[in-house]
């Protein structure tokens, strides 16, 4: 081959490697940047994995710290329910205890309870229910019956009916069973249960 031969097939390849070259560095270029961009986007999506996976912790976290709360409240809310409902029990206790000795503090308060229920309804002929025993007490229910009459200004009598099971108090009704107030110890109770039920916790959990 000539040598001008040569030259043209020599540049010929000098340019087609460069071109080669070129087109290698490129592809190399290119093969970096598309790595670049898939770690890039790999990364954020870790970081959206990681940031989803510590949103859905710190919402269970709080979950936990709710229902936890939550069970603790309900846990103190009942042991304060069991402290008032013991000292019900222990007050209807002591009443009773001092119901059956029929001492004058009793009796001082079988009477207001008889004379509050007969003004209640109004005065009129009445009967008086209560314990078995109660009525063998002295009552005086005349005199109560003539404090009823001033206060109602309706001529009223008192008399003792059928005994009834209560702790003590009485069942004052007209003598036709129409109206009747009960004003046994368990039903005054039962009425001021809620106002007494804010004052025992006051004094119990102060």
């Amino acid at each position: 081959m000539s040598s001008g031969a040569e030259k043209i097939v020599s540049s010929i390849m000098s340019e087609a490697q460069a071109k080669a070259d070129a087109i290698i560095q490129e592809a190399e270029k290119e093969a970096a940047g598309i790595l670049e961009e898939g770690e890039k986007r790999a990364r954020m999506a870790s970081e959206r994995i990681l940031e989803s996976a510590r949103k859905q912790a710190d919402m269970r976290y709080q979950q936990i710290i709710s229902e936890a709360k939550m069970n603790a409240r309900r846990a103190e809310l009942e042991a304060r329910e069991e402290v008032i409902q013991e000292a019900f029990r222990k007050a209807e206790e002591e009443l009773e205890k001092l119901a059956s000795a029929s001492s004058d503090e009793y009796v001082s308060a079988l009477k207001a309870m008889i004379k509050e229920a007969a003004v209640e309804i109004g005065g009129g002929e009445l009967t008086v229910s209560m314990k078995e025993g109660d009525g063998s007490l002295d009552l005086g229910l005349d005199k109560i019956a003539a404090e009823v009459e001033a206060e109602t200004g309706k001529k009223t009598t008192l008399e003792v009916g059928d005994s009834i099971r209560t702790i003590g108090g009485a069942v004052v009704r007209t003598k036709d069973g129409l109206v009747e107030v009960n004003n046994t110890v368990e039903a005054r109770m039962s009425r001021f249960r809620k106002a007494l039920r804010s004052e025992v916790a006051r004094v119990l959990f102060q």
